[in-house]
């Protein structure tokens, strides 16, 4: 069973577009996020100062569909980011974060052993392309350091999404066969299947947490209609190479996994035009529409799900 968590931010100056830190309750870690045109308040304060690791984080120049991440360690994190300021080779940052510790025991081997593993979680989660060039080597730690620095990475798991960073979080991914083996989440995550005797296209996705990830392999119609509020994602997705040409002209496909903010924008993509996403995708379960089961939920009392 999920439990609840408490996330306290603090507007530095007020504004929820400006510098930003968050802390959990009973964690010894603290976050402090500021765009870039703050950088220089945000480096002055003490935080900065510390041992620990940071995120560059902006679009990607070569691929404006997915966001860009560098991941970076620093015995004296303001040092580091400063350089990277002036590094014509990192421009596309817009925002960083930096993740120290409150207590100062946050070693330059703890914050090395933090790099690796982010960047290694940044790849696997696949929302971000990783800018580092190479990826850093694990610091060999304790064992009981090792178990330290899981707690504080799934501190940190928690708290960017929270900060506006989603990078971290895994995509859902393949089907969930039975409703027992739903992961024990605060999401309910939902398999759901699009086809179309007509156009003869079949698109598999998994429903989690407020996005829609259309599975790899699924197909989308090539027929071209005048209405698609989505044309420019789509055209997107093909420049990527993310949605690929098949041997048959009336079909293309997705190359891997792609999320989607909702249901209609994941729809639109797969059938070239404007379309409802919530009766347009069903449940392999039970056959219902998306709606269907949404407007179902609604109807259960209140402390029954």
């Amino acid at each position: 069973m999920a439990h609840g968590r408490s996330v306290r931010l603090y507007l530095v100056d007020g504004s929820p577009t400006g510098i930003i830190t968050a802390e959990i309750m009973n964690w010894t870690g603290h976050v402090l996020v500021t765009p870039r045109s703050r950088l220089a308040e945000a480096l002055q304060r003490s935080e900065a100062t510390r041992t620990g690791i940071y995120f560059l984080v902006g679009d990607d120049p070569d691929q404006p569909s997915k966001a860009r991440v560098y991941v970076g360690e620093g015995d004296s994190v303001v040092d580091r980011i400063k350089s990277h300021a002036k590094d014509s080779q990192k421009d596309f940052w817009t925002r960083a974060c930096i993740v120290t510790s409150k207590d100062a025991n946050l070693t330059k081997a703890h914050a090395r052993y933090l790099e690796n593993r982010f960047v290694e979680l940044t790849k696997s989660a696949d929302r971000a392309n990783v800018a580092n060039g190479n990826e850093p080597a694990r610091k060999s730690l304790p064992e009981s350091d090792v178990a330290d620095m899981e707690f504080f990475i799934d501190q940190v798991q928690v708290i960017l999404p929270v900060v506006g960073f989603d990078f971290l979080r895994p995509k859902a991914q393949g089907q969930t066969n039975t409703i027992d083996e739903l992961p024990a989440t605060t999401g309910t995550r939902l398999d759901l299947i699009m086809t179309s005797g007509k156009h003869g296209y079949e698109a598999r996705a998994v429903e989690f947490d407020g996005e829609i990830t259309v599975l790899a392999g699924s197909r989308g119609t090539t027929e071209s209609f005048v209405t698609n509020i989505y044309a420019s994602l789509r055209q997107q997705l093909i420049n990527d190479g993310r949605l690929i040409p098949t041997n048959n002209p009336n079909f293309v496909e997705f190359s891997e996994d792609v999320t989607f903010a909702s249901p209609s924008a994941a729809a639109a993509v797969i059938t070239n035009r404007n379309t409802n996403g919530r009766t347009a995708w069903r449940l392999v379960q039970t056959g219902q529409t998306l709606k269907e089961w949404q407007d179902s939920q609604l109807e259960i009392p209140s402390g029954d799900n």
